[in-house]
This record gives structure tokens, C-alpha cells and sequence, in this order.
């Protein structure tokens, strides 16, 4: 079906509604397109398991940033926890629901620190080369999508290069920024989300009574001051262009069994309990006397698969 003018989004969608059909508004550049599909609140609901936190903060900046048809600055989002805890996962979901094609869109960017930036001693080249491509990119499609993996990994320095396309301005050499947006997901403040969640365990409090507020400066603080991130004395984080540091909580058993249970339905094959829970108990789990969180979250769990099953 063709494209739908920007006008006609809110008229095709409420038909689509009255029909009974949930709808999702896919992006393509200047025009949307609006199809019966599960949208971001649902996605996130079905496929993330133990991250309440995320789920919130995500789903309400996302969906209030592409609402808002005059922002004043791009969204910034910073995802940070253990491996396995869903960040890249997030990404995609966030990717499928604004873009037809996912992160397989023209206009989503994806760096990955150690594959695009691997040499310190190039770190002005990066610099200038990472500004020329969002220049280029956001001037044909303003609401591009960047995402910044392994910030962890990045040289420090090189990130605030970007400085000025995160920031309020309304329009940078004719370009305007305000549309985009950028996604930067690390390991970097994971300890800090460990021990406000170990706390909290401790005491006999659920994971579901954590509160953002209860992690976020902690956490940005805790990024911020880490000389092994690539946020190290950001200016981006000193001037407050970060809008959501959004915590990832390490996983726990159950949540492990969850993602087991979900990637054997996913493959069209009945769930094996006994398997389920072999595949969930071979996992490694820390603190070393409490054994609460896996220390890989659910990365593991799809080799672990492989070997049990006979696809």
C-alpha cells in the first residue's frame, strides 16, 4: 500500500481502531505508515522480561518525543546494565516500531565502538568523520535514528564530538537535529544498578518497587566518573543532553527460564519443562553466596538451546 501523507496518519489510524485492529504508524523518512501491528508498549510487554523500569521510561519518551511535532531538542537515550539484560534488544524493538525494515532501515545507524573506532590515535579522524555522517544522514532524513553501541568500550572524548547535534539549537548550519534520535547503550554503571537492586533484595523488597529515581543520578553520576566509559566527564552528560539514563536490572532466575521458554515457542517446537529448567540451573548466577542474578542475563541461552534441541 502507498505511503500515507503525515495528514491523513490520525484519520487512517482511527479507522483501523474502530475496525478493532491495533495499529502502529511505521516511519518512513517524511510519511508513515499505519498497519495493523503490535506497537512498542506491547512489544516491550511481551519480549522484555524483569526490566519494569525500562519498559516505562521507554515507552513513555519514545512515543511522547514522535507526538511532539515541535520538539526542542533530539531524544537521547542511554541504556546501561550487564550483558544479556536486553540493550541491543530494546534497540531493535525501538527501531520496529518507528521504521518498516527495523535496524535494516536506511535511516537507522548503527557504531559499534571496537568494529568502528577501534585505533586512539585516530580519534580526530573519528571525530570528524562521525559529525560528516549524522551532518549527512539527519540533512536527507531528519528523523534518523543513531544507535552507539559498547559506549563502555569508546575512547573517551570522542562522543562529545556530537556535542552540538544533541544540544537546543534550532537549526546548525540549515540543518536541523531536532527530530533525530540517539540511542547509546553500555555496560559502563552496571555494578552501581547491582548494588541498588542487591539492596533492595536485601531488605525484602520486590524488583517491581524500584523507582527510576532511585537509580538515576546514582547512575549518571557512576557513568559520568568512570575512566573506563566512553562518557568519562562528557559534556554530554555535564550539560544534561542525556534526557533518560535508563537502568537495565540483571536477571534472575526466572527471567531465565522466560527468555528459554519464548526462544523454544519462537522456533515453532513444544517447551521440554525438564529442558527449560536444565538449560536455566547451567547458567552461572552471583552474588556467589546468594545466587540471584545470572551473570550473562539470557545471552547464552540460545546456544544453550541449540545443543538440546535438534533444529
Amino acid at each position: 500500500s502507498p505511503l500515507l501523507p503525515c495528514f491523513r496518519v490520525a484519520e487512517f489510524a482511527l479507522a483501523l481502531k474502530q475496525a478493532g485492529l491495533k495499529t502502529c504508524c511505521l516511519f518512513s523518512c517524511f510519511s508513515w505508515r499505519c498497519l495493523p501491528c503490535p506497537g512498542l508498549e506491547e512489544s516491550l510487554d511481551r519480549k522484555l522480561f524483569g526490566q519494569h523500569l525500562v519498559n516505562k521510561v521507554v515507552v513513555k519518551a519514545v512515543k511522547g518525543f514522535l507526538n511532539n511535532t515541535n520538539p526542542k531538542k533530539p531524544l537521547a537515550l542511554s541504556l546501561h546494565g550487564w550483558t544479556g539484560t536486553g540493550k541491543n534488544f530494546v534497540s531493535k524493538i525501538i527501531a520496529e516500531s518507528i521504521y518498516k525494515r527495523g535496524l535494516k532501515s536506511k535511516y537507522v545507524h548503527q557504531f559499534v565502538a571496537t568494529l568502528h573506532f577501534p585505533h586512539a590515535d585516530s580519534i580526530n579522524l573519528y571525530k570528524d568523520q562521525l559529525q560528516s555522517w549524522i551532518r549527512g544522514n539527519v540533512s536527507v532524513c531528519p528523523r534518523s535514528l543513531f544507535i552507539f553501541d559498547e559506549m563502555d568500550k569508546m575512547h573517551a572524548g570522542l562522543i562529545d564530538s556530537i556535542k552540538p547535534f544533541l544540544d537546543y539549537y534550532e537549526l546548525l548550519n540549515g540543518v536541523s537535529y531536532r527530530k533525530a534520535i540517539f540511542i547509546f547503550l553500555s555496560n559502563a554503571g552496571a555494578e552501581k544498578i547491582t548494588e541498588v537492586a542487591l539492596d533492595f533484595w536485601r531488605k525484602g523488597r520486590t524488583r517491581e518497587d524500584i523507582q527510576l529515581t532511585d537509580m538515576q543520578n546514582a547512575l549518571s553520576v557512576s557513568v559520568f566518573n568512570n575512566k573506563n566509559s566512553g562518557f568519562w566527564h562528557s559534556t554530554l552528560i555535564d550539560r544534561n543532553l542525556i534526557d533518560y539514563f535508563v537502568p537495565f536490572l540483571p536477571l534472575e532466575y526466572k527471567h531465565v527460564k522466560m527468555c528459554v521458554r519464548v526462544e523454544i515457542e519462537s522456533r515453532g517446537y513444544a517447551v521440554d519443562e525438564d529442558i527449560l529448567t536444565r538449560i536455566a540451573d547451567e547458567m552461572t548466577y552471583f552474588p556467589r553466596e546468594e545466587r540471584i542474578y545470572s551473570d550473562k542475563g539470557c545471552k547464552t541461552v540460545y546456544a544453550k538451546l541449540d545443543y538440546y534441541y535438534d533444529f
